[in-house]
């Protein structure tokens, strides 16, 4: 998915951007996509104090050519921060290559790594370089190094330590200039401990570490992204959203999101999908909502009308079901007699929705 971005190339640009009120989720109307340049650097978004303070860590370790080990939780968009180190590089002409080590079988990470010549192995019938050649000059992002076997960590320390290798099935020795930046979901101490990760490769990457928050920990930014997921969305759609209720708005601030922005994006995605008029329909009940969720200080009408839209809509999805797997209290992740209590403080009864399809229309 595309950003708009604006390079701040020093924190104190970056701590000085101004973030217009527009953006709280009080506002009902979308904001337009063109000022969201304001909040965006390298195609990150954000104004929270977490972000904030990972974006400056990019900024002073950019123009260096240090190693860079990128660490938080899948979803938090690691590839980013790592294009922004690229970007805004002297490198930045030059590749910028990734590989997802998880998503290459271990018997074939070696090949792609560092190369081979053909007839190296049964099925190299051409002469292939690696991902290492064809980074040279330019940036190398590995992702999730965690994943790398023992057998192969060994040759991989050469290879960012003395910048050479040899491909598989030849004795010549390659030399490449390549920025690394790495990143992984993984603790790599435990795995130390555990045996099952080096400890001086894992020196080696950890030169200037950049820990990654969860979107949980940075909820400032989640009206922002929403509003930019839904400008980007509904315009590849040919859809025209202009709104985004409050209270939508704030049960999505509050969610869990354990997926992070990756998440969030998906779930942006199905609710455009479902919207057919100029105001954002969202399938709330599909969320697994904290029951803290419900502390949320709001006016207490537009809070019950709130609380009573996510409990139906939750009742019509599972048929008027309440305990049990797929019933209405597990999709809000809620206990059975805490719902029942909900239900009779605001009148509503599950007879009502035996058998209702649910609609993703909010308008209760």
């Amino acid at each position: 998915m595309s950003h708009l971005g604006v390079a701040f190339t020093d924190p104190e640009g970056l701590a000085g951007a101004s973030f217009p009120k527009v953006m709280g989720i009080e506002e009902q109307q979308l904001f337009p996509e063109p000022a969201m340049s304001e909040y965006c650097f390298e195609g990150i978004i954000g104004k929270s104090p977490a972000i904030k303070k990972v974006l400056e860590q990019v900024a002073i370790v950019a123009p260096t050519d240090s190693t860079v080990l990128l660490h938080g939780e899948t979803g938090t968009g690691k590839e980013l921060i790592a294009r922004a180190i690229h970007n805004l590089s002297s490198r930045r002409d030059r590749s910028f290559v990734r590989m997802n080590c998880a998503a290459i079988p271990s018997g074939l990470l070696e090949s792609d790594l560092f190369g081979h010549e053909k007839g190296a192995f049964t099925g190299a019938l051409v002469q292939k370089k690696g991902r290492f050649e064809l980074a040279d000059g330019g940036s190398l992002f590995l992702d999730e190094i965690g994943d790398i076997s023992l057998e192969l960590q060994p040759k991989l320390l050469r290879a960012v330590q003395e910048r050479e290798f040899e491909r598989l099935g030849s004795a010549r020795t390659i030399h490449v200039d390549v920025r690394m930046v790495v990143a992984t979901h993984r603790d790599l101490c435990a795995m130390i401990r555990e045996e099952k990760f080096r400890e001086d490769l894992f020196y080696r990457f950890n030169v200037f570490p950049i820990e990654i928050p969860p979107l949980r920990e940075r909820r400032e930014d989640i009206p922002l992204l929403v509003a930019h997921f839904v400008s980007n969305l509904a315009q590849r759609m040919g859809k025209e959203i202009r709104f985004i209720p409050p209270y939508v708005m704030e049960f999505l601030t509050n969610a869990p999101w354990k997926g992070n922005v990756r998440e969030l994006a998906n779930f942006i995605e199905r609710a455009v999908i479902l919207t057919v008029g100029d105001e954002l329909e969202v399938p709330i009940a599909e969320l697994r909502i904290p029951s803290e969720m419900f502390l949320v200080t709001r006016s207490t009408s537009t809070f019950q009308q709130a609380e009573s839209t996510v409990i139906i809509e939750a009742l019509k999805a599972a048929s008027g079901r309440i305990a049990g797997k797929g019933g209405a209290a597990e999709r809000l992740g809620l206990k059975r007699t805490t719902l029942q209590n909900k239900m009779r403080r605001l009148n509503i009864c599950r007879a009502d929705y035996f058998n209702k399809p649910m609609t993703p229309h909010w308008n209760q």
